[in-house]
């Protein structure tokens, strides 16, 4: 005879075993539906280039379509509080530079984020150097002679960058820090304004992307003084850093990665890193990652993480020093 007990227990066994399949069956089947990926600049810019790449990729890996959803406003805010806000569950991803996580919290006293508590990070796509690019009448060819000529003449030049508050301001002052001179911040609205001054000659210097650069670099419009990174560029091997330049110490550049809002199962972050690191080492992708204007340079989340808070401390010391601000 079998007492109720047994049955009773035999029964919550049953029912135990039948949620750990379905969890293990929902799991597996991440995802199951399509995947919006989160990029907070407008369409065909350089991040949302890259994040139609990576997502289309990505997607591949995963067996389900990336839907790009370009939230773009004040520096990246708008688009990082929403996916700050979406439901941690893997259907929401977000792809951003150093900017969101590291430049915005030096100079914004309240955002509706964190960089550190508010995101997963899934791992680092790509990377792209900052330069320092001078006028072609300009007559200064290397950084030792721009530093002459500005502790000769102090206050005579300045330096255009596509924005207050953005890494190549950031760069340029540590640059002009660590190189004991001090140029005049011009502020633009965007890349493009701010190269075409710098070649009329209405700015002497300006401080940009290697991407923006090339093909004003390569079609000899500007001169190419120092790229700001640790190493140099291959997509501009020619170009000295500023450590060779007799600077060292500089690494400064741009740098976007891949992540999800926190509290992701660990399952689903673990396949999301994997289908990121397969679709990194696609020989497809890093050479579109190459053409356009990016050096293919996976790591993991933990590595992100790791990136993020050296570079926070960072930030934050240079924007007090220099009293950089959002404005």
């Amino acid at each position: 005879m079998i007492s109720g007990g047994f049955v009773l227990a035999a029964r919550v066994a049953v029912a135990c075993g039948a949620a750990l399949i379905a969890g293990s069956a929902l799991a597996q089947a991440y995802p199951s539906k399509p995947i919006q990926l989160v990029i907070p600049f407008p369409p065909g810019g350089a991040t949302d280039v890259i994040g139609r790449l990576v997502g289309k990729k990505l997607g591949e890996k995963l067996g389900q379509s990336v839907v790009i959803d370009n939230r773009p406003g004040a520096g990246t805010i708008v688009g990082a509080g929403f996916a700050a806000k979406a439901a941690p569950d893997g259907y929401t991803l977000f792809l951003s530079s150093g900017t969101t996580f590291t430049v915005n919290p030096a100079i914004h006293p309240k955002l509706p984020y964190d960089p550190v508590k508010s995101f997963e990070p899934i791992g680092l796509t790509g990377r792209t150097g900052l330069i320092l690019l001078a006028n072609r009448d300009v007559p200064v060819n290397d950084l030792k002679q721009l530093v002459a000529s500005a502790k000769a003449a102090p206050g005579k030049y300045s330096y255009g960058t596509f924005g207050a508050g953005t890494t190549a301001q950031f760069a340029g002052e540590m640059l002009f820090n660590l190189a004991g001179i001090k140029l005049l911040h011009v502020p633009y609205k965007g890349s493009a304004p701010a190269m075409t001054d710098l070649i009329g000659g209405q700015i002497p210097f300006t401080i940009d992307t290697v991407a923006a650069a090339i093909p004003q670099v390569r079609g000899g419009k500007v001169k190419a003084i120092a790229v700001t990174t640790a190493k140099r560029s291959q997509l501009l091997p020619n170009v000295p850093t500023v450590a060779e330049a007799g600077y060292p110490g500089m690494d400064a550049d741009t740098w976007l990665a891949l992540v999800a809002p926190r509290g992701l199962p660990a399952d689903v972050k673990k396949k999301l890193e994997g289908a990121l690191a397969a679709a990194m080492a696609d020989a497809d992708t890093r050479k579109q990652l190459l053409d356009a204007g990016f050096e293919p340079s996976y790591a993991d989340g933990a590595a992100v993480s790791a990136l993020i808070a050296r570079e926070l401390p960072l930030m934050r010391a240079t924007a007090q020093r220099a009293n950089i601000t959002a404005d």
